[in-house]
């Protein structure tokens, strides 16, 4: 039985049916980058002299993904995760961009002309997998080497064809830990107003993967500091410069209304605390997560007041949430991450009081699908804060220690059971069901007869009831 190969050898050997076929073929992009710098590339794209007719008739199996662009997809063997896939792209040339998102038209072309229409020059370099040589047209093994991500040919030329380039810049540079060639940050800065060209849709996928990044705090840093906050996400501003936590014990106090003093509090301004909590998410967080982590405050700055000695931020949890929906909605993220980021944006500090809690309370908390990313974000938030994290630990002994039908048993009672006993449906319904199963959960109601003795002294107690 003939084992099946690996992505990288499938793409070696699409390379060498193309050659043998007499045509020019390497890898390009990524995959090259990521192979120079000793990283697994996430998936291989080959560059070719070849048309897309003739990748067609050299491959059994193929998917036309981008005709018009000369790009079409190449499935191998199959494997426990789905066919193996390389994109078979020609060597183009691009026209006009009058959108500012993609080319009017290309032209196929030579393997220079496909490097110099590309976006970095990290990511515009070619390799030869049969003979292990590079061809870089760009310069890109200079800027990788000395860690510098620099726009291929004229920075505002490279980015005025595709707005979104000014995001994948903040998130390569943050990935690697890039410093970012001064021109091309001059062109970023002044292009920034017009990321909003870009479709939603990609906005937030290059969100999803800046965010759930090891160095998602450094993206977020470059992201404000070029100035893409102000068009895409303004409701970060205001975070900056407004004070969080205690005033410094050697500082002059509050500052006047309206002139912040970051310098004369513990902590920083809130945009430096949510970067800290983002930071201290740690590797793979989700998305939701990641996002709920970068909004979690964002309500601070419409529910700030002041005491003698400290600024108070009371509801700001609530002014959040509702924040984060309309941003989710901005950015047409999925529903479910939508309600994901809603709740645990939220919920994001009532762990701290979990031992006063009543135990249902917490048993409902805990049941939550997303319990895990909410003491994730409980732990980042108390750490950036120099706080302790005893109620985390305390939360996920519980979880330990208590089952799933501890945490979320089977209704004792149910609406059917409370209209067979003839009581009229209405809101009156769910007050007794709460009831019941808030006595259920602390442990007070464990049979369906004490759940209807409970129902039926509710009912006789108290008129509103009825």
């Amino acid at each position: 039985m003939t084992p099946t190969p690996t992505e990288r050898e499938f793409a070696v050997e699409v390379v060498r049916r193309l050659r043998d076929a007499g045509c020019e073929a390497l890898w390009a992009g990524g995959c090259v980058r990521d192979e120079l710098l000793g990283h697994a590339p996430k998936d291989y794209d080959v560059a070719t002299s070849a048309l897309p007719e003739q990748v067609r008739r050299l491959f059994r199996r193929t998917v036309a993904v981008g005709e018009a662009f000369g790009v079409v997809e190449v499935l191998g063997p199959r494997t426990s995760a789905g066919p193996l896939k390389v994109q078979v792209a020609t060597f183009r040339s691009d026209g006009a961009y009058s959108d500012g998102r993609r080319p009017d038209a290309v032209t196929f072309s030579s393997a220079r002309e496909d490097a110099e229409r590309r976006d970095f020059t990290i990511n515009g370099m070619f390799f030869d997998p049969l003979e292990s040589r590079l061809i870089d047209y760009v310069g890109g093994q200079d800027d990788l080497r000395n860690g510098m991500l620099r726009a291929i040919g004229d920075p505002t030329r490279r980015i005025a064809e595709d707005k979104l380039r000014m995001l994948r810049a903040v998130r390569l540079a943050a990935r690697f830990d890039f410093a970012v060639d001064p021109a091309t940050a001059d062109a970023i800065r002044r292009m920034a107003p017009e990321i909003v060209v870009v479709s939603a849709e990609r906005v937030a996928d290059e969100f999803r993967k800046m965010l759930v990044d090891g160095r998602r705090a450094l993206a977020m840093r470059l992201f404000m500091d070029f100035g893409l906050a102000k068009p895409l996400l303004p409701e970060l501003l205001p975070m900056c410069g407004l004070p969080q936590g205690l005033p410094r014990a050697d500082g002059p106090g509050l500052p006047p209304p309206g002139m912040p003093a970051a310098t004369d509090w513990a902590s920083g301004d809130l945009w430096e605390h949510v970067l800290l909590v983002l930071d201290r998410l740690g590797a793979g967080p989700s998305f939701p997560l990641a996002f709920a982590a970068l909004l979690h405050d964002v309500g601070k700055p419409r529910t700030v007041g002041r005491t003698p000695d400290r600024y108070t931020f009371y509801g700001h949890e609530h002014v959040g949430r509702r924040m984060a929906s309309e941003i989710c909605l901005r950015l047409k993220t999925s529903n479910e991450e939508r309600e994901r980021v809603e709740w645990l944006v939220e919920k994001h500090q009532i762990l701290a009081d979990v031992r006063q809690m009543r135990m249902s309370k917490v048993k409902t908390l805990l049941a939550h699908p997303g319990v895990r990313d909410l003491l994730a974000l409980h732990r980042a938030d108390a750490l950036a804060s120099d706080r302790m994290d005893d109620h985390v630990v305390y939360c996920e002994q519980l979880l330990r220690e208590w089952s799933a039908d501890d945490l979320n048993p089977a209704p004792l009672l149910t609406g059917h059971d409370l209209q067979r006993a003839g009581v009229a449906p209405g809101p009156i319904y769910k007050r007794l069901l709460d009831a019941v199963r808030e006595g259920q959960l602390e442990g007070t109601i464990k049979t369906p007869q004490a759940a209807r003795e409970l129902v039926d002294r509710m009912l006789a107690a108290d008129e509103k009831f009825v």
